[in-house]
């Protein structure tokens, strides 16, 4: 069996979020152009400054409170120096191995095995696990879940899926504000050709909200496949965190709010792939073992 190096895997796995960061822009492009042809230049420049100005003031704010929103959301608590010393001790020496700033620790009461990170940098982030991982996992597993989080704080995710959900925000909302005004409009409904692109532009309008969700989702699934190799980077081994997914295996579904969810280690599913923010927790255990 052919064997993968972390340095290839994290290289190849943000390679392909460009990739589908671009496949975005153009889908807003098109969807512009179509909307452009079907009404007017100066129609189009309105919805997207609109949909400019509430999508950067929407995410500006969640940005930038991203951390707070998250622990709130899922009632953490501080994780006290002295009662979560080992917790405390694998992420000081996670962050000397790695070079990053120690990040705030929080913990959830919750028996599933789970962690999440979140924050707009290294300077501004948090980890947060259940106590469930505190509890059922060994050191070597613990610090692979710790390995993988402190990933996705190194490489810059927060910022990165937030500027996705900015421009996938975008199409959403211009794709609603031209279909809404479709019932207002007084334009000369016989002219074939623009019909066609009012046609057009409808069609586009349905199915670009949909498209560029599943590009979010593929981008939040090349995501986890990084900070999986960067975790590896960071330890040296796969084992521990490959035993922390067999453990989340046998723990399945924690309830979650669906803001957040995203953000946490494995979201266990019986549902298909294309439609969830993380791959199966069997893909990623077999990338790992061939690490």
């Amino acid at each position: 069996m052919e064997r993968l190096s972390f340095y290839t895997e994290i290289a190849k796995n943000k390679r392909n979020s460009v990739f589908l960061m671009i496949a975005v822009i153009i889908v807003i492009v098109g969807l512009g152009y179509a909307i452009t042809l079907a009404t007017s230049p100066e129609y189009f420049t309105m919805i997207m400054i609109f949909a400019t100005i509430f999508s950067v003031f929407y995410v500006l704010i969640s940005y930038y409170n991203s951390d707070k929103i998250a622990i709130a959301s899922v009632n953490a608590k501080p994780a006290s120096g002295e009662k979560y010393r080992i917790y405390h001790n694998l992420v000081e020496g996670l962050c000397l191995a790695s070079g990053l700033p120690k990040p705030k620790l929080y913990v959830i009461e919750n028996e599933q095995i789970n962690a999440f990170a979140s924050g707009r940098n290294p300077e501004h982030a948090v980890i947060c696990v259940t106590t469930g991982a505190l509890e059922k996992l060994n050191k070597q597993e613990l610090e692979g879940v710790l390995a993988h989080e402190l990933s996705h704080v190194a490489n810059y995710d927060i910022r990165f899926m937030t500027l996705t959900a900015v421009l996938v925000g975008m199409v959403s909302i211009i794709s609603q504000i031209f279909l809404r005004s479709l019932w207002f409009s007084s334009g000369n409904r016989n002219d074939k050709g623009k019909a066609l692109f009012m046609l057009v532009g409808v069609i586009l309008a349905i199915l670009a909200p949909i498209a560029v969700m599943l590009v979010q989702l593929a981008i939040s699934r090349k995501r986890e496949y990084t900070a999986d190799s960067s975790a590896v980077k960071f330890m040296r081994t796969p084992t521990g965190l490959i035993g922390a997914l067999e453990k989340i295996k046998h723990n399945q579904d924690m309830k979650v709010s669906g803001a957040v969810a995203p953000l946490f280690l494995a979201r266990p599913s019986r549902t298909s792939e294309i439609f969830q923010t993380h791959p199966p927790l069997e893909k990623r255990i077999e990338r790992l073992k061939r690490m």
